[in-house]
């Protein structure tokens, strides 16, 4: 079964220049992404069966995404509100 992946680039499309450059001149922003994508990636590949996790542990990635996701959005709402 395939799972969506959860994008960055999906979720955020408005704020695809403010993600490029924070990116490029913020490396703590710039981790959070990676960990973000490849926490993401993991999702995806436990819930579509390539990966075996219990539902607990699973849950646990799912929070911390969603933590990384808000920090992300934050940052990038700020980005954009300065740049405006």
């Amino acid at each position: 079964m395939y799972v969506a992946p959860h994008s960055l680039t999906r979720d955020f499309p408005e704020l695809q220049e403010q993600m490029k450059q924070l990116r490029q001149t913020d490396a703590t922003f710039a981790r959070q992404v990676e960990q973000y994508e490849d926490l993401d990636k993991r999702i995806s590949r436990i819930e579509s069966g390539t990966e075996n996790l219990d539902d607990l542990a699973l849950q646990t990635l799912k929070h911390e995404r969603v933590a990384l996701k808000d920090s992300i959005s934050d940052k990038l709402k700020a980005a954009s509100a300065g740049g405006r």
